[in-house]
């Protein structure tokens, strides 16, 4: 029997920690690629590791080490009890969370290969003509990479909204409030109710698959600087 509320509670709610958790680790993924192709010191392999780490870890241990710092007993879980006067654990930004550390190196590794291929000689001529950094990554840089931005954000979005042994672990399933669809649909079936899990699941698979398919679209191709001239006039603008 289908409850059309029940069913539309957990898309909704998977779909708004997938778009905002999208958004956040897509501006972390690319400032930690973006710095880390620029920059060489000691240790910068173990820090590359750490960060490739939650894409090889079980789910449920990245949900667990999270709600070690998280939980109520950590500093880090009391700090923002104090801050907001409520615990992050057993709440959807717990979950917003989770998801951010799982799709983080899919992120980070994509946009790490876009900064590869950008051709180092367009930001020397770039800063030559006097741009700043900032301006030369938001002029140069970044619409060099557009393809891996575009690529990363989808595939950020739909690891998001797959997740699900992390979320369980520090968000639980609490219909209506953490209740995403890949947890819902294990209940589901848990409980016998087949139409509601076949239905949650053709809605995930669904929107799974425009995610994907935005990546196998081609990018408009960014606009490559034409000279130095042009450059030194837009970093004088």
């Amino acid at each position: 029997m289908m409850d059309w509320q029940a069913f539309w509670d957990p898309v909704r709610l998977s779909l708004q920690v997938a778009l905002l958790s999208s958004l956040i680790v897509i501006v972390l993924g690319t400032g930690a690629a973006w710095w880390m192709a620029r920059h060489h010191f000691p240790g910068k392999i173990v820090l590359e590791t750490l960060f490739m780490l939650p894409l090889v870890l079980p789910p449920t241990v990245v949900g667990f080490l999270l709600l070690m710092l998280l939980g109520r007993r950590s500093w880090v879980g009391q700090l923002i009890e104090w801050l907001w006067d409520a615990p992050i654990i057993f709440s959807w930004w717990a979950a917003v969370v989770a998801t951010i550390v799982v799709a983080f190196p899919l992120v980070y590794q994509t946009m790490k290969n876009g900064f590869a291929a950008v051709d180092p000689d367009l930001e020397k001529a770039a800063r030559s003509d006097g741009a700043g950094e900032w301006r030369v990554f938001r002029s140069i840089t970044l619409p060099l990479t557009y393809s891996s931005l575009l690529t990363a954000l989808v595939l950020g979005f739909a690891r998001a909204l797959g997740e699900f042994g992390a979320t369980l672990m520090v968000a639980g399933n609490i219909p209506g409030k953490t209740q995403t669809v890949p947890t819902a649909i294990y209940v589901a079936v848990d409980a016998g109710n087949m139409p509601m899990a076949w239905a949650w699941t053709l809605a995930i698979v669904a929107m799974s698959f425009v995610m994907l398919l935005l990546t196998g679209r081609k990018a408009p191709e960014a606009e490559r600087p034409r000279g130095g001239t042009e450059v030194s006039r837009e970093s004088r603008g």
